[in-house]
């Protein structure tokens, strides 16, 4: 697989994991839980936006 492929497929795992935390937060009723969870999937997004534009350190 190419470098572009890997970083397409790393970000694609990124938005599906982001997406999966924020459908758990939903379903959490601890308030600073749903928001830890709501945060970290916000930091994936930010990720998944890095790694399909190639900017992204591997070893992070």
């Amino acid at each position: 697989m190419s470098a572009a492929g890997e970083s397409n497929a790393r970000a694609q795992q990124l938005r599906q994991k982001a997406q999966e935390m924020e459908q758990a937060a939903e379903r959490i009723s601890d308030p600073q839980e749903r928001q830890r969870l709501k945060d970290k999937a916000r930091q994936l997004k930010e990720q998944s936006k890095q790694a399909s534009s190639g900017d992204i350190d591997p070893m992070v």
